[in-house]
């Protein structure tokens, strides 16, 4: 297996999920998580996870590392971000994004589920300081 094909395969002892495409591999680490998602090519928030996150903005904070790829995304404000592997992430709650170009994004990210942006310090929504 080379080095490429490793970031698409399963995690091992991960909880293993597919969310309208969206592959998650999810391991408990303590009071937080460890995980890994695939974004297909083609990917947009918007249409592919706005129906199951019933909000008009993706409200998680993401923090880790885009291993493979290429995302951006978008503030309402109009403030953008563009994420291109080897990266590190880091995004504010309230935004939408997309995956950029015809190869998938791998994304690993430590998170709080719902307490992410407050157990890293980062404001609950996008702001300029």
């Amino acid at each position: 297996m080379s080095g490429s094909d490793v970031l698409f395969a399963p995690v091992n002892g991960a909880d293993h999920r597919n969310v309208n495409g969206v592959l998650l591999d999810v391991v408990r680490a303590g009071k937080g998580r460890i995980k890994r998602t695939i974004y297909p090519a083609g990917f947009r928030w918007v249409t592919g996870m706005k129906d199951v996150a019933h909000t008009d903005l993706c409200m998680h904070a993401h923090i880790g590392f885009i291993v493979c790829g290429h995302v951006q995304v978008r503030f309402p404000d109009g403030c953008t971000m563009d994420f291109t592997a080897p990266s590190a992430v880091v995004i504010e709650p309230g935004h939408v994004g997309w995956v950029v170009g015809d190869e998938a994004a791998v994304l690993i990210e430590v998170d709080f589920e719902g307490d992410t942006a407050q157990q890293f310090g980062l404001p609950e929504t996008h702001r300029h300081d």
